[in-house]
């Protein structure tokens, strides 16, 4: 009879041995969060932007941080000028505006390859200036348009000021740039059935003021 007891009785603890208890389990989890939480972040890619992504173009007014490494003398706090340069010790003036963050980088340690070998630069926009054009004359909405990216066509512009009025010479669209220089535009030709869609529309610049007479 002993023996029979005996027998049952290590029936009934062989499940209790071959099975963890939930406790175990639950215990094994955190474990795996702990190890996840441990992994290091990605590091962020030299050159890219801070306040602007790595697409968009650098205009007059925007605040750079560049830094050169291993060199805390070169490295500088700048805002781009508005003849559209910055100045930095040994590369000298360097234009800015109409580059990007990463095409500025590159300039900069090409001119700085004649005093240090292999330079490492990091341009990171701080701080971006309103970039806009202005239309005005015989147009629905005059005013000031931002531009996208530091970029708009002609075309865009006009459709944004809510195209022209019935007075509107259409042949004859002034803009003004910044720099000084004026252009011309016609806007029937490049609406019209010879217009060759291959060419890229007139470009505006930061600054530059459309006139609809």
């Amino acid at each position: 009879m002993k023996t029979v007891m005996t027998i049952a009785v290590s029936l009934l603890l062989l499940p209790a041995l071959a099975i963890p208890s939930s406790g175990q389990t639950a215990a094994a989890a955190p474990a795996a969060q702990t190890a996840d939480a441990r992994t290091p972040p990605a590091p962020a890619p030299v050159g890219t932007t801070g306040a602007a992504n790595a697409d968009y173009r650098l205009a007059a007014g925007d605040k750079l941080r560049i830094e050169v490494y291993k060199d805390a003398q070169l490295s500088q706090a700048l805002q781009i000028r508005p003849d559209g340069k910055v100045t930095l010790p040994l590369a000298g003036d360097v234009m800015a505006a109409g580059r990007t963050s990463l095409e500025l980088r590159d300039a900069i340690a090409e001119s700085l390859k004649e005093y240090i070998a292999n330079p490492v630069v990091t341009v990171i926009v701080t701080e971006t200036a309103p970039q806009l054009v202005y239309v005005q004359g015989e147009v629905n909405k005059p005013g000031a348009i931002p531009l996208v990216n530091g970029r708009m066509s002609i075309l865009q512009a006009l459709a944004v000021a809510g195209g022209f009025t019935d007075f509107a010479n259409k042949k004859n669209i002034l803009i003004m740039r910044k720099s000084g220089k004026r252009e011309t535009f016609n806007y029937k030709d490049a609406v019209g059935d010879d217009y060759d869609n291959r060419r890229e529309p007139l470009q505006l610049l930061p600054g530059d003021t459309v006139v609809v007479k």
